[in-house]
């Protein structure tokens, strides 16, 4: 039932096709909300949440993706203002409010007072994209990662996750769900990695994709490996395996006060082409 006030209601598989309209205003910033429209067809019990839809004389306008995290797309500041009067009717059950800066800010303004402090919120993260060759050799040794990788994947996973974000993925007991989604993305041959010998000292993985767009995630390089053009060179890789194999653009959010992977990811020849903000609970 629509909100009589802001004309916002939860999408279903109906809706489907306006949305992916929605997305394709901006698809690589939309890559993610498209890729989740397409894998659930919408469906509450597939999202594991819910997909809201804001509409005006009956044309869809904005959407907000309300599961683990809160994401809206194609939203104004008023779009992100309504998502938020209507998420403070249920309190907040998400981990992250992240997308494009502007309306995230609306968002967590709009719900600031009721949901508490955060536990960190970092408001301007710049988006990356690239939709050519790579500007510098890639590190041939970059290659898809197998079950035979897990005894050095999942610790790089869990330790480039703590290091990222700032709480273990295995903290209350998520270890299971997290090695899950490892295997799962290694299952889809969208995890990468470079070896020196046995041992894993780069890699990335492929979060989300369309038609348009794949947005990476996830790109560490071994602690004491670093400084030596290893994110160069493995990003080279993936850059021309994704390309080749997923989508014809990459995309990527880096932390603003990350230098030295900014300086890899324009090395390689990504270009800024948004900011995303994440608030963190």
């Amino acid at each position: 039932m629509l909100s009589t006030r802001h004309g916002v209601r939860p999408l279903a598989a109906a809706d489907l096709d306006a949305f992916l309209a929605l997305t394709a205003r901006d698809p690589v910033v939309n890559v993610f909300a498209d890729y989740r429209a397409r894998t659930t067809n919408l469906e509450p019990r597939w999202l594991g949440g819910e997909m809201w839809g804001r509409f005006d004389g009956g044309e869809l306008v904005a959407a907000c993706h309300v599961g683990a995290n809160l994401v809206p797309v194609g939203a104004t500041a008023d779009d992100a203002r309504a998502f938020a009067e209507r998420a403070l009717t249920r309190g907040r059950t998400v981990s992250t409010i992240v997308g494009p800066h502007d309306a995230v800010e609306a968002l967590w303004n709009g719900v600031a007072a009721s949901w508490g402090r955060p536990r960190e919120a970092r408001w301007q993260q710049p988006h990356l994209e690239i939709a050519g060759p790579p500007a510098v050799e890639p590190d041939p040794r970059v290659r898809r990662t197998t079950r035979q990788d897990m005894a050095e994947l999942y610790p790089a996973c869990v330790a480039m996750y703590t290091e990222e974000v700032g709480v273990s993925p295995e903290h209350g007991g998520g270890a299971e769900l997290y090695r899950a989604r490892v295997t799962q993305l290694m299952n889809r041959g969208w995890s990468f990695a470079t070896f020196d010998g046995d041992r894993l000292v780069f890699k990335a993985e492929v979060a989300c994709a369309s038609a348009h767009a794949a947005q990476i995630q996830g790109v560490w390089v071994a602690p004491d490996r670093r400084g030596e053009g290893l994110a160069e060179r493995g990003m080279a890789a993936v850059v021309e395996m994704v390309r080749a194999e997923v989508a014809p653009v990459v995309s990527l959010y880096v932390n603003e006060w990350n230098e030295p992977a900014r300086r890899a990811y324009a090395r390689v020849g990504f270009q800024e082409t948004a900011r995303f903000s994440t608030v963190m609970f």
